[in-house]
């Protein structure tokens, strides 16, 4: 079994996967993780956060320098192969991450959560921003599960279920934004205070419980 202090992480995830197909280097790494559309599913825009999780990875056992290729067109490059405790690892984090829900905590729901914070019409001026980019991404994701004719699905899955959850936001978000812009859902700093008064119970209840 792997070291506790192996915590999973997805780009951690990404990564052990690539290297039980077979060892490789960071270049080819990233270059894999963009065609298989890999990063859409994982943030690798700077490469450096490749090299932190590989590193991270070695250090916890899971990854280890095979060799160093020298070549006369490329700067040296370091080969990373998979132990026997990172594909231990990689097998316990997907199950995990397959069946364990409630600890992952989004930026857009905590945004959500101070909605009020902002006024009816900056709120639904950025909402609508949400929805423009979030139908361009849907967009991006029907052409990707139809450009691939004969690709078995159990390689699209991840698009499968993109697709899935940017439908259901982009249905959720328009419909905050329609009752917006009808004045459905609205609110104003006195009414906000009023309801918070009356919703917070006093000191000494916070106390005893």
């Amino acid at each position: 079994m792997p070291p506790k202090a192996a915590q999973r992480s997805s780009l951690g995830l990404i990564v052990l996967g690539l290297l039980s197909e077979e060892p490789m280097h960071v270049y080819r790494m990233q270059k894999l993780i963009r065609q298989r559309g890999k990063h859409r599913v994982v943030n690798v825009r700077a490469r450096a956060s490749l090299y932190q999780t590989i590193q991270r990875l070695v250090r916890l056992g899971l990854v280890e320098a095979r060799e160093t290729v020298r070549t006369e067109r490329h700067p040296d490059r370091t080969v990373y192969a998979i132990s026997q405790a990172g594909r231990d690892a990689a097998i316990r984090w997907r199950r995990e991450m397959l069946r364990i829900t409630g600890g992952e905590f989004p930026e857009f729901i905590a945004a959500v959560a101070e909605l009020a914070g902002l006024t009816p019409d900056d709120a639904r001026q950025q909402l609508e921003l949400r929805a423009e980019r979030l139908a361009a991404a849907l967009a991006e994701t029907q052409a990707e599960l139809g450009g691939h004719p004969g690709l078995p699905r159990l390689f699209l899955l991840e698009e499968e279920y993109r697709q899935a959850v940017l439908k259901a936001e982009l249905s959720w978000v328009g419909g905050v934004v329609a009752d917006l812009r009808a004045g459905r859902l609205t609110w104003t700093e006195p009414w906000r205070r009023q309801v918070a008064a009356a919703f917070t119970p006093p000191d000494d209840q916070e106390d005893a419980t």
